[in-house]
């Protein structure tokens, strides 16, 4: 059972104060540390966001960097931690990390991004007016987008029959609404829905059964695993031949056949602004969760070439980007 750790600093003792030093704790869920630093886009996009609000790593910004490296269990000493060495904010990238946190305090500010639904996760008691500790954005406008990315891929291949939804064990994806939104959709348009579980950084079984069941499609399932292990799973996609969709924009540039969500970079970029309302003694509780809206569809031109593919005109016309 995690322990309630309480501090003496209220919330309303983060105005902003003329030589502070401010201290800001920021968990990768699994990227090490060791590259917690400018080659990540979305954490140099928050950093140079706060340089951009007056907030400088040495001279008035400690960024206390840490990482679960994959494992959950992590997230509650991760926080304790950061809560003893009274950081101003933390900043949490996943729905495992921003539940660790409101059992760990309830009077450190938290920033959440990425989060898929912190009314129903308990994390908030309204959109518009969180209260307690915990502010942030959502990755979703709602359960559909997944069944939005099926609609796509189906778009981008009429006669696909078969297709891998590659989901997380640790986010569950498939048990939640988003993962029970694509299931649906693949009902309503005959398609065979093949589930392929992983946990962070191990895909051997889930690209196995994936070669298994002959899966002529797949769906890469939204969460912060997904985003970190991009790469590897761009590789496999690649070297199956198998035309891929995924949840946010960075896959695509890897070399995904598409992908349709929201900007991380945009995200963390959002995130830097809600750290400084923080800062200067705004209280999370009062700042709205930010949803999303825009959502970017990116097309691979070339993946589509290499895999034989012809893009539909009607598709083109409808993508934010292209990329060649």
């Amino acid at each position: 059972m995690l322990c309630t750790v309480t501090v003496a600093r209220p919330l309303t003792a983060f105005a902003q104060q003329p030589g502070k030093v401010y201290r800001v704790g920021v968990i990768s869920t699994t990227a090490p540390v060791s590259e917690m630093d400018a080659s990540n886009k979305p954490l140099a996009a928050f950093v140079h966001t706060l340089r951009d609000l007056g907030y400088v790593e040495g001279r008035n910004l400690v960024l206390e960097r840490r990482s679960a490296e994959g494992r959950f269990e992590r997230f509650a000493d991760i926080i304790a931690e950061l809560v003893s060495l009274k950081v101003d904010v933390i900043v949490t990238s996943s729905n495992a990390a921003a539940r660790a946190a409101k059992t760990v305090t309830t009077t450190v500010p938290v920033v959440a991004l990425g989060l898929g639904d912190p009314v129903g996760d308990g994390l908030a008691q309204s959109l518009a007016r969180p209260g307690g500790n915990i502010t942030g954005l959502t990755i979703r406008a709602g359960h559909e987008i997944e069944a939005k990315r099926l609609e796509f891929l189906k778009e981008m291949l009429p006669g696909v029959s078969r297709v891998a939804y590659l989901g997380s064990k640790a986010n569950q994806d498939w048990e939640a609404p988003w993962g029970k939104s694509v299931r649906a959709a693949a009902r309503a348009q005959g398609v065979t829905l093949e589930l392929a579980e992983h946990t962070p950084g191990q895909y051997i079984d889930a690209f196995a059964v994936i070669s298994r069941a002959g899966a002529e499609a797949l769906i890469v399932g939204p969460g912060p695993v997904a985003y970190n292990d991009r790469a590897l799973i761009v590789d496999f996609a690649t070297r199956a031949r198998l035309p891929s969709i995924f949840a946010f924009r960075e896959a695509a540039e890897l070399g995904g056949l598409m992908s349709y969500g929201v900007s991380i970079v945009h995200i963390f970029q959002r995130t830097a602004g809600y750290v400084d309302k923080i800062l200067k003694g705004a209280r999370p509780g009062d700042l709205p969760m930010e949803q999303p809206s825009k959502f970017e569809l990116v097309i691979n031109l070339k993946t589509a070439k290499t895999l034989g593919i012809t893009v539909p005109p009607s598709l083109l016309a409808r993508a934010d980007e292209v990329l060649e």
